[in-house]
């Protein structure tokens, strides 16, 4: 076998070689380009005679370089950065850094310490372009939160009769049809009942349209704390922007929902996950992005769990003992499951159960839900490896017979 180390950057990538007895077989530095792909194959070439002989330590695990690399059929380990820097700094004290040293680091860390590390998976094209789409989804939402949130911090700066006016859904469709006409306190104190009926019609506003009207019309023109002309009109660009773009990302999160939403249903993984409680079709569709559908890649539901990040890890040291939540986990993966444990409290009796017995134990919500989604992924686990559909009677029924 031969350790490949492949220190990736935007424009080139540099590679170190080793044999199984750590001496230098070759180093390399090639462009980010097909060219440069191929001069990596032929190099590889002259050292191992099967694709599987080729170990590659790489951080990061998408991506072109990446694809290119499984697709010859390499042996590719996507290694965590931070293992990386722990690893250098075990065999590197004088604080050096280059790129050709860390492709070596790399190139050790896969030749000595491999067994610690994972194998990038094998997952289906149709998983990672459902992961490509729910990924892309979801910074589209947080992106809209934050604009949501810069809106909402503008409004308080010099416009606070529009908060006034909608409260907590100041970035609603009706705030964003009147805040569109009316981004300054002067405009909004000009506008007639009908004029802000017709925009609230134009939103989608069909029940109490009168009503809503006269309650926005009296909260923009009553009394409220107001900033010099030229810069209240500033402030009304700014408005007129965030709204502009508040809208743009609700249609485009729309659009790429509608998208993710077919390609998921057509995955053969995708009945299995919708059977199981508080599980949507978006929700479904990041949980089985972020997992993967590689048969192979977990040994068992722990495994699961330590990826996904739920189950906790313990600091023990003499008579000290404690047991953490793990804060080094996949965001995405650990927001979805965060939901679909919430929402599976009004969902399956279990989970409710569970969660009513974890806080009479004095856990905290935020404990109790995270311990229920530790427990869930276990039960997808089960459900994937045995290609069944959930069952209620099943899944909880040793916690049920306790109870009893």
């Amino acid at each position: 076998m031969i350790f490949v180390g492949l220190d990736w950057a935007e424009a080139h990538h540099d590679i170190c070689v080793l044999d199984e007895s750590g001496a230098v077989l070759a180093r390399k530095r090639i462009p980010d380009t097909l060219a440069g792909v191929r001069a990596l194959h032929e190099l590889l070439g002259k050292h191992a005679q099967e694709p599987e002989e080729v170990l590659v330590g790489i951080e990061k695990d998408r991506g072109l370089i990446v694809t290119a690399l499984l697709g010859a059929s390499y042996r590719v380990f996507g290694l965590n950065p931070m293992s990386v820097a722990r690893y250098r700094e075990r065999h590197v004290t004088s604080g050096s850094k280059s790129d050709p040293g860390d492709a070596k680091v790399l190139a050790e860390l896969i030749r000595t310490d491999r067994h610690n590390h994972r194998e990038l998976a094998g997952d289906s094209v149709e998983a990672e372009a459902i992961k490509v789409l729910a990924r892309t989804h979801q910074s589209a939402i947080w992106s809209r939160q934050r604009e949501a949130n810069a809106l909402r911090c503008a409004l308080k700066d010099f416009y606070p009769g529009a908060l006034e006016a909608f409260g907590a859904d100041f970035d609603g469709r009706d705030a964003l049809a009147i805040l569109e006409i009316a981004p300054t306190p002067a405009l909004g104190r000009q506008l007639s009942r009908s004029k802000i009926a017709s925009a609230l019609r134009r939103a989608g506003r069909e029940r109490n349209l009168e009503t809503r009207a006269l309650q926005i019309q009296e909260a923009m023109r009553a009394e409220q704390l107001s900033q010099p002309p030229g810069l209240e009109a500033a402030y009304g660009r700014v408005v007129s922007a965030h709204v502009t773009m508040i809208r743009a990302y609700v249609d485009q999160i729309a659009s790429l929902e509608v998208a993710l939403a077919a390609d998921f249903e057509v995955h053969p993984d995708s009945q299995i996950i919708l059977s199981l409680p508080g599980v949507g079709m978006v929700l479904g569709a990041r949980v089985l992005g972020e997992f993967g559908d590689d048969p192979n890649r977990y040994a068992d539901a722990k495994s699961r769990r330590n990826y996904a990040g739920t189950s906790p890890v313990t600091r023990a040291s003499g008579k000290s003992r404690a047991v953490l939540a793990r804060h080094a986990r996949n965001r995405r993966l650990a927001d979805a499951l965060d939901q679909w444990a919430f929402c599976s409290l009004n969902a399956s009796p279990g989970a409710r159960a569970y969660y009513d017995e974890l806080r009479s134990r004095n856990k905290t919500h935020r404990q109790a839900i995270r311990q229920l989604a530790n427990r869930w992924v276990g039960i997808l686990h089960a459900c994937l490896e045995n290609r069944v559909l959930y069952d209620e009677d099943l899944a909880w029924k040793h916690r049920l017979g306790l109870a009893a």
